[in-house]
């Protein structure tokens, strides 16, 4: 074939793309609207307008769609890190990402449990969308690295601040700012408490995503990895 040559579209492949993410998009709605549980993939197929059995084409378990799910959730949460205009002060960069976390928890509660919690029993992500949950990690690390953060301890520590702020805002005060509120304060307790001053910083200043939960081992015995 010619190097200038078209190349042909595959417009079945393409079709077949374009309905699963149909389909990622309307198990996000259900979610958002009854929680993680609380909806069947009739109900998905009724939204996308196909028959159930149909979409067993696109996946073949209602854990396959969370998946997907997953995946597309820390895609999401990927382009808003990249799309995040960065500070050249390390620590007002800090603020600014913790901020992009908490927010991106808050806008949609249902999407943070299933990245951060374990809310599906018996669910784990692929490890190709696992891959994604270590990308927000790195990126997580290259930030406090910059504040002179490298311990692994004091990440971990870093990670359960900001769930934990998470988890008590989408809980307890939805719609509300009472734990958000202290997102600032916290990352400057953790700063002092690692060695690190915390600086002036504009009162909007504001972090990368929490630690993503552990994909479970199917062998008996084996920790986490």
């Amino acid at each position: 074939m010619p190097a200038d040559a078209p190349v042909r579209r595959d417009r079945r492949a393409e079709r077949h793309a374009a309905t699963k993410t149909e389909i990622v998009d309307a198990a996000w709605r259900l979610a958002d609207e009854h929680g993680l549980t609380g909806w069947s993939l009739r109900d998905v197929a009724d939204i996308v307008g196909i028959r159930q059995p149909s979409l067993y084409v696109y996946f073949d378990s209602k854990n396959a769609l969370y998946d997907a799910m997953f995946a597309a959730g820390y895609q999401d949460m990927l382009e808003q890190i990249a799309a995040t205009e960065v500070d050249p002060d390390p620590v007002r960069m800090l603020h600014r990402a913790a901020r992009v976390f908490l927010d991106f928890a808050v806008e949609r509660p249902a999407r943070y449990y299933l990245l951060f919690l374990r809310p599906i029993p018996g669910f784990e992500p692929s490890p190709e969308s696992y891959q994604l949950a270590l990308a927000s990690l790195e990126s997580l690390r290259e930030v406090l690295a910059t504040v002179g953060v490298r311990d692994g301890a004091h990440v971990d520590l870093f990670t359960a601040l900001m769930s934990g702020l998470a988890t008590q805002q989408v809980s307890n005060d939805p719609g509300g700012d009472r734990w958000s509120r202290l997102l600032d304060a916290g990352v400057d307790m953790f700063l002092v408490a690692t060695g690190v001053q915390p600086q002036r910083r504009d009162a909007k200043s504001s972090t990368g995503p929490p630690q993503p939960r552990r994909r479970q081992s199917n062998r008996k015995g084996r920790a986490d990895s």
